[in-house]
């Protein structure tokens, strides 16, 4: 099974907001998951993004790949950390 790091859609209509979610790559996009491991808010200015660091290390440890856009959030949290 290989597994992806990437984010869910869910709010409403003009309205997103992400979980970020390990999930088999078979799976949906917004279909079923292995683990919520945080989320994305892109509509607020401050603390947009709140990751289980401890978990995303976990899963990248035994295997998992994140998306190039979870990519980006996690470093980005590493850089202001």
């Amino acid at each position: 099974m290989a597994v992806r790091i990437r984010m869910q859609r869910r709010g409403s209509k003009k309205r997103p907001f992400y979980a970020v979610v390990a999930a088999d790559s078979r799976m949906p996009r917004d279909g079923r998951f292995l683990e919520k491991l945080g989320v994305f808010n892109p509509l607020k200015e401050t603390d947009r993004v709140s990751l289980n660091m401890d978990r995303v290390n976990h899963w990248i440890g035994v295997g998992a790949v994140p998306s190039d856009t979870v990519e980006r959030l996690i470093k980005q949290l590493q850089a202001t950390a």
